[in-house]
């Protein structure tokens, strides 16, 4: 079951979001990709936990994701505790990725924060040997990955490290709009919340198409690390 990268979200459609432009792209290159949704997303205003799950699946298909994990810790009213950390910490052992994309470490909602921290801190506890998980009864081996990358939500953060997306933003918001029932519909009778309205995509398209000027490139999608990013040379850097 290993992969490449693995793709944490407190709510089914903040990957998608915030970092399915390079999920997109490194499957396009050949690297495997699973996504792990902390919460059903139950207490969202528009929707209910059974579609909102079909929908999370049909996005993961649209991506080229074959690994969908639901954690329903409980949308927003999970916290960083034990038994938390122990679910996460699973996950992390049975990928055993190379790099980990989580939620933003400061932004709007609350669940984004607290579910960054909690990615962060069962990332390093998973390389502990003394912590024991299991899976069906088999212990786990440790594993640590190497690199955590938090991606951009609803705050504007100055990104440590931009992605060029170029190529890849259609497949990008073909994906977010398989959560119909939380983006807008012109169509729908369900209440308007701040991420359903027709503004709200071409926000999306702006911010990217802003990501990518910065890189010269056309699209792009921003991440904060918590260490700085090491080359090889200066000459990886143009």
């Amino acid at each position: 079951m290993k992969v490449d990268i693995l793709a944490f979200g407190a709510h089914p459609d903040d990957i998608e979001l915030g970092c399915s432009g390079t999920i997109a792209k490194a499957i396009a290159e050949g690297k495997t990709v699973a996504m792990v949704d902390l919460t059903l997303g139950e207490l969202g205003t528009r929707g209910n936990p059974d579609l909102r799950r079909k929908e999370a699946l049909d996005a993961a298909e649209i991506l080229g994701v074959k690994d969908r994990v639901a954690l329903d810790m409980g949308d927003g009213f999970f916290d960083v505790n034990k038994e938390n950390l122990g679910a996460v910490i699973r996950e992390v052992r049975k990928f055993r990725p190379k790099i980990v994309l989580a939620n933003a470490v400061y932004d709007r909602h609350p669940d984004h924060r607290i579910g960054s921290e909690l990615v962060s801190r069962a990332c390093f506890l998973a390389g502990l040997n003394k912590i024991e998980t299991s899976v069906n009864g088999e212990i786990q081996a440790s594993w640590r990955p190497e690199l955590i990358l938090y991606y951009v939500q609803d705050y504007y953060l100055e990104p440590d490290v931009i992605v060029d997306i170029t190529g890849h933003w259609e497949t990008k918001f073909k994906s977010i709009m398989a959560f119909s029932s939380q983006f807008y519909d012109p169509n729908s009778e369900e209440p308007e919340t701040p991420i359903s309205t027709a503004h709200f995509l071409e926000y999306l398209k702006g911010r990217a198409l802003d990501y990518g000027r910065l890189i010269k490139r056309e699209y792009g999608e921003g991440f904060k690390m918590k260490r700085p990013p090491g080359v090889n040379q200066v000459f990886d850097l143009v």
